[in-house]
Parts: C-alpha cells; structure tokens; sequence
C-alpha cells in the first residue's frame, strides 16, 4: 500500500499527536461533514501547530485516508479478538460476526458514519464524495483492500482452499455487503435491522458455494 504520511512518526510524543489528530478529525466529519472539515480547525482541536500537522498529513484527504486505514485495522483487530469469546459452530458464523461489527462500528466509532474503509460519504448510505473510491491504496479499490484482508483472515481460520476463485467470491462478497449496509443506514439512520439479516443471508448463501 502507498503511504498516507508525510513521515511516519518516530518518538511517543508524534505517535501521540497523530492519534490526537485522527481523533478530532472523526469527530468533526461527525459535526460538520467532510466538505466543511479543516486541516486548521483539526491542528486546533489537536493541540497541535498547523505545521506540525503538515509534517505528517499533505491535505486532509491524506488525514482521512489515514483514519480509514486506522477504521479497517480496527475492524480486523475487534474481530480477531472476538473469535475467541464466542462459538463459531460453522463458518457462516464467522459471517454474521464480521457484519455485526461493522454494524456496531457505524453506530457507535466516530465519524466512522463517514468515512469507514476509505470511500467517503456525503452523508450516512451516500453518495460517496468523488475520487474517494481508491483511499486506502492508489493502486486498488477499496473494497479489493477490504476482500484481500478478508481473504488472509478467512484462509487462516478456515483452512479455505485458496485460489482465484476463492479471491473473486471474496471481493463480490464485501460489494454486495458494502451495497446493502448502505442500503440499510439509508433507510434507518441506525441501520434498518431488516436489511441486516438480508445483507447476511444473501452473503451467507453465495459464499456457500466457495467455502467448506
């Protein structure tokens, strides 16, 4: 992946400010959206000079990129600490828990309403901002991003045979969830549980025919 920063911060005090910044700037897309958000108003809320902003950030599309590359590690992390914790009697499980949390990411992660995997939303379902649609790699969709750390995940648990096929049912899974969850918080802002469970039968009986 290229990066989204000027220079990856090296003392305990620049990690610190990053995160600083990255938190202000997912509550302020909460409060103002991303076409009203500021790199100045962020180095503000930060604490921080606008210059030490600019040591690490080119623009505020390099600031969110790095907040949706921040978001997805999250996601990956919060569901990798929970398949310990519960019982995944069969990989469709897996499935359900994977939506869950992007759910719950979505209701409860600041400014993750807006930005989540990379593609920027005007507003909670859409429509994304234009030339948002590569933000965590210029060289690739955001979704192949998301499928392609999906697909590690998945062949890691699951002992899934791994190949082109597998790759492509992936990637046609995470647009199909990505398109219906989006669906469902335009209808309900919270996320119209209705279409969550369609959202996870459909991907639960599509992906039946490429995993054991």
């Amino acid at each position: 992946m290229t990066s989204t920063l000027r220079r990856r911060p090296a003392q305990r005090r620049s990690v610190v400010r990053v995160e600083r910044m990255l938190d202000e700037c997912a509550l302020l897309l909460d409060e103002v959206g991303y076409e009203a958000l500021t790199t100045k108003e962020v180095a503000r809320r930060a604490e921080v000079p606008i210059g030490t902003f600019y040591q690490f950030f080119h623009d505020k599309q390099g600031l969110v990129r790095a907040l949706a590359r921040r978001n997805l590690e999250a996601f990956l992390q919060r569901i990798i600490e929970l398949i310990p914790t519960v019982e995944l009697a069969h990989w469709t499980d897996l499935v359900d828990l994977a939506i869950d949390e992007f759910v719950d990411m979505k209701r409860t992660t600041p400014g993750f309403a807006v930005v989540d995997f990379g593609e920027v939303l005007a507003a909670p379902g859409g429509p994304a901002v234009e030339g948002s649609g590569r933000a965590l790699d210029e060289t690739q969709e955001n979704n192949v991003v998301v499928a392609e750390r999906l697909r590690a995940l998945t062949l890691e648990l699951l002992d899934a045979p791994a190949g082109p096929g597998l790759d492509r049912a992936l990637v046609v899974a995470v647009e199909a969830t990505d398109a219906v969850l989006k669906l469902a918080f335009r209808a309900d802002p919270g996320g119209d549980p209705e279409l969550i469970a369609e959202c996870k039968q459909l991907v639960r009986r599509y992906l039946a025919d490429h995993l054991p």
